[in-house]
């Protein structure tokens, strides 16, 4: 094997670690005074709103991906796999509308897809810093929604070809 494949299999090996140890410490067992037996509908509540709020920002990322395929038609084959993949965490997540004004896209392709991998980057730093709130099927659903927002913005810049 290559110094090249030798590289790609430690970042996988690194990255399946880092993977494992956030899915194993999911457990189904309750920190100290996170939950008792009354609070079982307030959780609901707060899960329900949380998934909200997410598939929000991910229904944001989607929108941004239609407004730069309908602005650089050219990107739509390299861009239609990322944006349905984004479209499915939507509907993972509990479906989401338009919630916010479009953003600007770039008048330029690259700058439009190097504005898409920095929304990427946002989109998937806003689900990790959820995974503190969320509970352990949740949890699980946002570390892997994360990790695909990682790819998509390796695969957008370095990946690419660009």
């Amino acid at each position: 094997m290559g110094r090249t494949g030798t590289t790609r299999r430690r970042a996988l090996m690194v990255t399946a670690a880092a993977a494992a140890s956030l899915l194993t410490g999911c457990s189904t067992e309750e920190p100290e005074g996170r939950r008792t037996s009354g609070s079982a509908p307030d959780s609901g509540r707060t899960e329900a709103a949380l998934r909200r709020r997410l598939a929000a920002v991910s229904g944001a990322l989607r929108d941004q991906y239609d407004a730069v395929i309908a602005q650089h038609p050219t990107l739509a084959v390299q861009l239609a796999p990322l944006r349905a993949a984004v479209g499915e965490h939507v509907t993972a997540l509990g479906g989401a509308a338009r919630v916010a004004p479009p953003v600007p896209v770039p008048s330029d392709a690259p700058g439009a897809v190097k504005a898409l991998a920095a929304a990427e980057r946002r989109t998937s730093d806003t689900h990790v810093a959820a995974l503190l709130d969320a509970e352990p099927e949740l949890a699980r659903l946002l570390a892997s929604v994360a990790a695909a927002g990682a790819a998509h913005a390796y695969l957008l810049t370095k990946g690419g070809g660009r």
